[in-house]
């Protein structure tokens, strides 16, 4: 087994879960992570803790959304064992990216919502949602397998708490702060963070992580914003995004391919066409676009909004965050960019204000 493998297993169980004696669980992964799945559980079972683990398949989920057709129903019996876990890590490592291209956006916009409250437990577990490094990723990125083993471990084998004391500087500007600013090609977007709660993801949930979020006001949006970089649903690339908001909603949209699909998104519920997320990457060990949004949103020199859901810790408290199925995030380059929190420049041309 590649040592890295272990560190990989290590840096979850230790960092990103805290996983403690008498801990309940949940492993959820692809089986071409194996290998990291038994290194999981040599670290669970030397801390005496108690794994099962669930298979994860998008050819699986592919054959039965179709099979099942509109209506899906909430899987009460997987609620009912979250209910009983501490501790749900999720695998990446589909070993094809396509097999969910035929499904129709409606569809899967409709199985979303069904799992809806297996989102909410979740998001007040211990919870990782990580990347096995597999030859199908490494094909989507542009990339041989070893060079995409050594990009997965370089951005996930790190010193987290450096990384949490590098980003606590700019939590802490974010936490002050009551209007962010993003401006650049055919950008001039207005959000408000007033009273919202930044938080510094640092390895705890995501891994690799390294970026800062907060919930954005939800009625309170205002402004264009184009992203150059593209949105990857269902192994389908969405190009050249275009939203326009008023209110805090997107009252306008375009996109330079699979606009239907942009359109569905919009569409899933009353909270998709509004924000859940603002975040700044600033991950400088993930240096490229590789199709996989658990990397991408946290490149350095970008920001990223999410259409839909806002995570409940980002929001402030006595406060209402977005309310929504999806969580779909969509990445701007901010290399030839600014950012001001409160009028203060905090990213220009790719750098940070510490910088």
């Amino acid at each position: 087994m590649d040592e890295r493998i272990r560190k990989h297993a290590k840096i979850l169980v230790d960092w990103s879960t805290e996983i403690e004696e008498g801990d309940n669980v949940i492993i959820r992964a692809h089986p071409s992570a194996y290998e990291l799945v038994l290194a999981l559980y040599n670290e669970i079972g030397e801390r005496k803790a108690k794994p099962i683990t669930l298979m994860s398949s998008n050819e699986a989920n592919r054959a039965y959304m179709l099979e099942h057709g509109e209506g899906f129903k909430t899987p009460e019996h997987l609620i009912e064992l979250v209910k009983a876990s501490d501790v749900f890590i999720s695998i990446r490592g589909d070993d094809n990216l396509a097999s969910m291209a035929e499904v129709p956006g409606s569809l899967v916009s409709s199985h979303a919502l069904a799992n809806q409250p297996l989102m909410d437990l979740l998001s007040d577990m211990r919870v990782s949602l990580t990347q096995f490094p597999t030859a199908s990723q490494a094909q989507f990125a542009g990339m041989s397998l070893e060079e995409y083993q050594n990009f997965v471990w370089n951005s996930i084998i790190r010193d987290w708490q450096e990384v949490h004391d590098m980003q606590e500087l700019l939590r802490e500007k974010l936490a002050d702060t009551d209007e962010v600013c993003i401006e650049g090609a055919d950008t001039e977007l207005y959000l408000s963070v007033k009273g919202m709660n930044p938080i510094n993801s640092d390895g705890k949930h995501n891994l690799p992580s390294g970026e800062v979020y907060v919930a954005p006001v939800p009625e309170k949006t205002e402004g264009k914003i184009y992203f150059d970089l593209p949105v990857v649903q269902s192994g389908r690339e969405i190009h050249g995004v275009k939203l326009e908001f008023e209110g805090g909603e997107v009252v306008d949209h375009s996109s330079d391919s699979h606009e239907e699909l942009l359109a569905s998104i919009l569409d899933t519920d009353d909270g998709a066409r509004r924000l859940g997320e603002l975040g700044i990457g600033t991950n400088r060990d993930i240096n490229r676009f590789t199709r996989n949004m658990l990397f991408d949103e946290k490149m350095g020199d970008t920001v990223h909004l999410a259409l839909g859901f806002a995570v409940p810790k980002s929001v402030g408290e006595g406060l209402q965050g977005n309310k929504s199925a999806i969580h779909v995030d969509i990445i701007k380059d901010m290399k030839k960019g600014k950012m001001t929190f409160d009028g203060e420049t905090i990213m220009e041309n790719g750098s940070y204000f510490w910088e």
